[in-house]
């Protein structure tokens, strides 16, 4: 599986970087915050903006009151319970989504909220590296039947293995985000060559959801391959919340929609000299000339040739030694350019 397709969009190696814009709970809550992050992903060229769909009493027990994410002062229950969604602002975000053009895209973290974003319509899910070994929810989603896209971080291949092949029986579309749970990441711990493995093993399209600092181990993804690109994003860095100090704001999500799809033009290829490098060659070259006027019968040594630009000439500077102690056939005017009529062959 080489490609898929979302909405009209064909993600895979052969087609730009499809960038998301991970607004995820950066929004706090606040659906006034999430529509101007919407909109403002959109004006910067964004295709694809995603949310996180919590239905809190569903995803965690109380036990979840107890434990404190290492990004965060408060448990985790006590997070997503402020920063959950109803369905009915879920439904408005999705519906200004569409009318900017943008895809919306939501990651479920429980069975219930799989079945809200399934009734909302949604295109496509998003799973989150926490629950990529969650094999009842994966084959829950699965069962949707649309293309999935699944974060692998925290987890090794063995463990991916099981995902992948649910998702393989349920006949589903998918790729695989190579990602590193730590925030920030560590440049020396986002390991493309993680990425790279990931595709060698599963021969899926990949891609690279970052948590390190800045945009470039994002760009740096796209020359080895990645076609999906997931970044934290909030609208405003001076905006409260646990993911607010890793994400990127609108003149860095910018960058990073026209810098991968500069990259990715520029991968491939072969060492070769193109066509539409003449006109540089005919000036930037050199070729082999007369530096003093010849006799015919001079031989031809360092006193009397040289080379000099523009490259126009017969014989390239490559070709200067192979003259050396050549006898002229004819005078030689001195600037001018050495012809192959102009000396003795062996």
């Amino acid at each position: 599986m080489n490609s898929f397709v979302i909405n009209d969009r064909s993600i895979g190696e052969d087609q730009p970087p499809f960038v998301i814009a991970e607004v995820g709970i950066n929004h706090e809550g606040s659906l006034e915050k999430a529509v101007k992050m919407v909109e403002s992903a959109a004006a910067v060229g964004c295709e694809c903006v995603k949310f996180q769909c919590h239905v809190v009493e569903d995803e965690m027990t109380d036990e979840a009151k107890k434990v404190i994410p290492g990004n965060a002062d408060e448990s985790i229950w006590d997070i997503m319970a402020r920063c959950a969604l109803t369905e009915d602002e879920e439904m408005q975000l999705m519906q200004r989504c569409r009318e900017l053009n943008i895809l919306y895209m939501s990651t479920p973290f429980s069975r219930a909220a799989a079945n809200r974003l399934e009734s909302m319509g949604v295109q496509a899910y998003k799973i989150g590296s926490g629950e990529c070994n969650n094999t009842p929810l994966i084959s829950h989603i699965a069962r949707f039947g649309k293309p999935i896209i699944l974060s692998t971080g925290m987890n090794d291949l063995a463990a991916i293995r099981k995902s992948v092949q649910i998702l393989e029986k349920e006949k589903v579309p998918y790729a695989l985000l190579h990602c590193t749970s730590m925030y920030p990441t560590p440049y020396e711990k986002v390991r493309f060559g993680a990425m790279t493995e990931l595709r060698n093993e599963f021969h899926c399209p990949v891609g690279l959801s970052d948590h390190s600092l800045g945009i470039w181990t994002l760009l740096g993804s796209v020359a080895l391959g990645a076609s999906i690109l997931e970044k934290h994003y909030t609208a405003d860095k001076s905006w409260p919340g646990p993911d607010i100090p890793i994400s990127i704001d609108d003149l860095e999500l910018q960058q990073l929609i026209v810098g991968s799809r500069a990259i990715w033009l520029a991968r491939g290829g072969t060492k070769e000299i193109l066509p539409e490098e003449q006109v540089t060659i005919d000036f930037a070259y050199a070729s082999v000339c007369a530096i003093k006027s010849i006799k015919a019968g001079d031989e031809l040594g360092h006193d009397n040739i040289w080379v000099k630009r523009p490259g126009t000439g017969e014989i390239k500077a490559d070709g200067f030694f192979r003259l050396l102690g050549k006898k002229a056939k004819a005078d030689i005017a001195e600037g001018s350019f050495l012809k192959s009529e102009d000396y003795w062959h062996d």
